[in-house]
């Protein structure tokens, strides 16, 4: 005897997903359902929103990690539901970020003796590390200034008009002056000179950057040393510097072990990293080691006890997840210094072919140097008819996710492409990226100048316009575009 029944509306077990009446109907944006849908629903919702983001792998805006080994992705997956603050409950994991501090810290040179540990921590990124270390530098100057019965109320650092966001972020958020040494065109970087002329007795630290985000540059950390001794021998200040090294401290050691920047140098006092840049993690990891223990005043330190056990805790959250940790853990151990130095050498190889391929092309000025990050910052050398914002979004059809911007003060004339090397771009996506941009000029060689470039307010070779005669302009040319492309077609065929 066969047992059967009718398959009812609400017996969603025999629908196609796509065919599913929760499929089928929008959900509310900006307020919770009334009611609960089927995992598989949500879940291709949501997946199918997701496809419209661009590829992680093609976006060469960001220098942050898009590819990891399978083994390592596993380990972060089974490590996902650890609370990393939880301590005395994930003992291994904390023993696992305390190795990773002491491997980074003496990667850097700290001053460190036989079997003494390093003093530094893991954060979510370099965004937190740079508040902990300005906090440090900020509570050191503030207790200096107090035992010398001198005002402790207008604290400043100096940096370069380069820095990235989050260093105006920490100046706004804990009241502290940022004082800028201002670019010019040519010159990107903060210049060591004119940051030490800004020095004055209110001055917490310095900051020099391991890679700027504009150009992939390394400033001259070991002249902007020099230069501050003798100024601190005149003047009888104490004054630091932090090396923003977020992404160029996985990158320096392997690459150029010579390059004088880090604790070798007396007066850099901390240091930070982005784990998730070229430590070949995911997004949310960073590090911040300092120099010595003194450099980190104990009243930053928190001591807590309800989670189990006596934790000493720095930072600027409490809860997150362990797994990057984990990942850095790994990446560590499984690479080497061997590993590192390979993936830094191909990064850098494959940079010099991508800029060797866009200088043959004759349509570019290249910005960024030789040495640095691995990158290409490039402009074009003819931006009359179309700049570099409109190379950028055609590139888009190709796929690839390249940023145009503009220099800040006093460059902010200068407009340039970016193109960030990681450890997943190969020779072959090098390769094809040059010939995808010699596309690109090409096809924006047959468009029509943007209006805004060609008859900007209405203007023309200094004759104004009527709306009417830059319409026909407009359309004179897209007519020979179209025409063109019919007569091409017909070649062909």
């Amino acid at each position: 005897m066969v047992l059967s029944k009718t398959a009812s509306e609400s017996d969603v077990s025999v629908h196609s997903t796509f065919a599913s009446r929760y499929v089928r109907n929008s959900l509310p944006r900006f307020e919770m359902p009334e009611n609960s849908i089927p995992k598989e629903a949500a879940y291709q919702i949501i997946n199918d929103e997701l496809m419209l983001d661009g590829n992680p792998r093609l976006n060469l805006a960001s220098f942050v990690t898009t590819w990891m080994e399978p083994e390592c992705d596993k380990l972060m997956m089974e490590s996902i539901n650890k609370n990393y603050v939880d301590m005395d409950e994930y003992p291994v994991t904390t023993e696992l970020q305390n190795r990773c501090v002491n491997m980074i810290a003496r990667l850097f040179n700290a001053p460190l003796g036989e079997g003494e540990a390093a003093v530094g921590v893991g954060t979510v990124g370099s965004s937190e590390a740079i508040m902990l270390a300005g906090l440090a530098f900020k509570r050191q100057w503030q207790n200096r200034r107090k035992a010398q019965g001198l005002p402790y109320d207008k604290p400043n650092i100096v940096t370069g008009a380069n820095v990235q966001v989050c260093w105006e972020k920490f100046a706004r958020y804990f009241e502290v002056e940022l004082k800028e040494v201002k670019l010019r065109e040519g010159y990107y970087v903060m210049d060591p000179e004119k940051a030490v002329e800004m020095v004055d007795e209110n001055t917490m630290c310095v900051a020099a950057i391991l890679g700027s985000t504009l150009t992939g540059e390394f400033e001259d950390v070991k002249l902007l040393n020099d230069l501050l001794v003798e100024k601190n021998k005149q003047t009888g200040w104490d004054t630091g510097i932090h090396v923003d090294a977020a992404s160029g401290g996985f990158i320096a050691p392997f690459l150029y072990p010579e390059l004088e920047w880090d604790f070798r140098l007396p007066l850099v006092k901390s240091i930070n990293v982005s784990g998730h840049k070229y430590g070949l993690v995911y997004a949310g990891i960073g590090w911040v080691v300092w120099r010595t223990k003194s450099d980190l005043p104990d009243e930053l330190i928190f001591h807590i006890n309800y989670l189990g056990a006596d934790q000493p805790t720095f930072t600027l959250n409490f809860s997150k997840g362990s797994s990057q940790v984990i990942a850095q853990y790994y990446q560590l151990i499984r690479l080497g210094f061997e590993g590192y130095r390979n993936v830094m050498d191909n990064c850098h190889e494959n940079m010099m072919v991508l800029r060797e391929g866009l200088e043959k092309t004759g349509r570019f000025n290249i910005v960024s140097k030789e040495n640095g990050v691995p990158l290409v910052a490039f402009s074009l050398k003819d931006s009359s008819r179309h700049d570099e914002f409109e190379v950028a979004e055609t590139l888009r059809r190709f796929g690839w996710i390249v940023p145009a911007y503009t220099m800040p003060a006093d460059a902010e004339h200068v407009t340039v492409l970016r193109v960030v090397i990681r450890e997943d771009f190969s020779r072959t996506l090098a390769e094809r990226l040059v010939a995808d941009f010699e596309k690109v000029l090409h096809e924006l060689d047959m468009l029509p100048a943007r209006v805004h470039a060609k008859v900007a307010n209405g203007k023309a070779n200094g004759v104004k316009k009527t709306e009417e005669e830059t319409t026909r302009e407009v359309t004179a040319y897209w007519k020979k575009f179209v025409e063109t492309k019919k007569i091409n077609k017909n070649k062909i065929c």
